[in-house]
């Protein structure tokens, strides 16, 4: 029988929070009356990053993974997309994958990848194709779900995240009680490899809402952090032609569970296996060779 002294305080939520639902009411994190608590339900979300969509040859296998996330996951209320949509940041690539990621029939919330820029100083087509989708947040069933831009043009190393996006957690109007989910490109995470110079400063100032979960790519593989009640994760890609860099061979993504009462839950789902696998290929001008 498992020792109490020695649940971690994830564990220890899991216990307590249903407890205090059922005995004072909880909505989005904040204490409320048995009605407040009846007007929110558990939901399902996704969550995948790196998709690295590069031209015509890349469509069967998104065809493939956006039915295969509606069988995993088929009451799903939406899906986040951290960065890489593309591989080369072109509006026809762009274009083609927002078209594909509608088959989901569910929303799709996004911000962009390095590889989502044309040059270091020119993101033109992603800005066209998905148009407001830099900074934003939005509810769902009382949790509180924020994308923010982590890029520095084409840079994969050694990155600042811009003053805007700072300037943007600054002036939102963020509930500070209710569960909060963030999905970013960069990886946010202590000690996760290619995490932007001023990672753990944005990661701080996260830490002034109900943190819960931070949902990431860019490093293609998996990790996970706990910071206070919140995991901080990275997954692997879910690419045709990119591979992963832990050495993983699997793609995929998240299939999420979040609750009333502020747990989430993750789980990983397989991508289809690649047909005629192929190497990645040569970065053309202007995107620059080395590229994550």
């Amino acid at each position: 029988m498992n020792d109490p002294r020695h649940y971690t305080r994830r564990q220890q939520l899991r216990i307590l929070l249903p407890a205090i639902a059922l005995g004072l009411g909880f909505k989005g994190g904040k204490l409320g009356d048995e009605a407040e608590q009846k007007e929110h339900k558990p939901f399902s979300f996704i969550a995948v990053n790196d998709l690295h969509f590069l031209d015509a040859e890349c469509r069967p296998f998104f065809e493939k993974v956006v039915l295969e996330m509606k069988r995993s996951a088929p009451n799903a209320a939406f899906c986040l997309v951290s960065g890489d949509l593309s591989d080369r940041g072109t509006p026809e690539a762009l274009t083609a994958i927002r078209e594909i990621l509608s088959g989901l029939d569910m929303p799709v919330h996004v911000v962009p990848g390095n590889h989502d820029y044309l040059s270091q100083t020119d993101r033109s087509g992603y800005d066209a194709i998905f148009p407001d989708h830099l900074n934003r947040h939005f509810t769902h069933e009382g949790w509180q779900f924020i994308g923010l831009d982590t890029t520095d043009g084409t840079k994969a190393s050694d990155t600042m995240i811009a003053a805007s996006t700072f300037d943007f957690l600054d002036e939102a109007k963020l509930d500070p009680k209710m569960p909060t989910v963030v999905f970013t490109h960069f990886p946010l995470g202590e000690g996760v490899k290619m995490r932007p110079k001023n990672g753990a400063e944005l990661l701080g100032k996260l830490l002034d809402v109900n943190l819960r979960g931070v949902f990431s790519g860019h490093w293609h593989g998996a990790s996970e952090r706990d910071v206070n009640d919140a995991v901080i994760l990275t997954d692997r890609c879910c690419s045709r032609f990119r591979m992963n860099h832990d050495g993983s061979p699997l793609k995929g993504w998240f299939v999420c569970e979040a609750t009333p009462e502020g747990i989430l839950e993750h789980h990983f789902a397989e991508a289809p296996a690649v047909e005629n696998p192929v190497a990645a290929p040569a970065a053309t001008a202007p995107v620059p060779a080395a590229k994550s």
